[in-house]
């Protein structure tokens, strides 16, 4: 993970506004998930059995199904929108909330708040499409904001290759070691693929969405920023360090 904060006041310190498009993203997943049947906090929903049925009529209705989505159900057109405000835990949220947190900030600071946004917005859609169109008969619903972020990811790789990264690894005593940006995200993207190459489309946890996601956030970001606009980071902003 990296300290956003400090190497962007080395990067960007002509950016007068924060990330609110961010923080609003983080906001609004945590908020719709509290107020779920899922979060488990909310009384409307009951107990029991009946929570149950409600956390599963829940991810129904806003999640996305693929096998309707690919036969492109009216209802199921704008599922892929709506289910990266969907989280099946508070794990998965938080997971997602932290590298949100983390590396959206730059990246919003780079793009600008209305790029950002339809950014976020469309790489997400096309990470749920992809996984969808790749188990086409699945009825499993799949919900998160992992396409999204993993986009996230592949952008932040392309603008802030020689940022500094802080890592613990439980193997090695939680000892923090520390590498280039590039190191540590092509390493992630690496597994997420191995992953995707063996997961099915039952339960479990989506590795192509992630796949497709980053690879779609690195290529827009490639695109959009290789002509010159791509920031190069100083020496003296790569030495942020944060622990993930």
């Amino acid at each position: 993970m990296i300290d956003w904060r400090g190497t962007a006041l080395g990067v960007l310190r002509g950016v007068r506004t924060g990330p609110a498009v961010t923080y609003g993203l983080i906001a609004a997943c945590c908020l719709l998930f509290i107020v779920s049947p899922v979060s488990g906090l909310n009384p409307a929903y009951g107990t029991g059995d009946e929570v149950l049925a409600a956390q599963s009529a829940y991810f129904r209705r806003w999640g996305v199904v693929p096998a309707e989505l690919v036969r492109g159900d009216p209802d199921a057109l704008l599922t892929p929108f709506t289910a990266l405000f969907v989280h099946g835990g508070w794990l998965h949220l938080l997971g997602n909330m932290l590298f949100l947190w983390v590396f959206g900030a730059m990246a919003e600071e780079r793009m600008g708040h209305v790029e950002f946004a339809l950014f976020y917005l469309g790489t997400g859609y096309v990470a749920l499409l992809g996984y969808a169109m790749a188990h086409a008969d699945s009825e499993q619903t799949l919900v998160g904001a992992s396409g999204a972020i993993s986009a996230v990811l592949g952008a932040f790789l392309f603008l802030f290759p020689r940022s500094r990264v802080t890592s613990l690894f439980p193997f090695l005593f939680f000892l923090p070691l520390r590498f280039p940006a590039w190191a540590v995200l092509v390493f992630w993207f690496t597994l997420q693929w191995l992953a995707a190459r063996t997961a099915g489309s039952g339960p479990g946890v989506a590795y192509l969405a992630h796949v497709v996601g980053f690879s779609v956030g690195f290529l827009y970001a490639w695109v959009r920023f290789r002509g010159g606009d791509r920031v190069k980071t100083p020496a003296a902003a790569t030495e942020g360090d944060s622990q993930p």
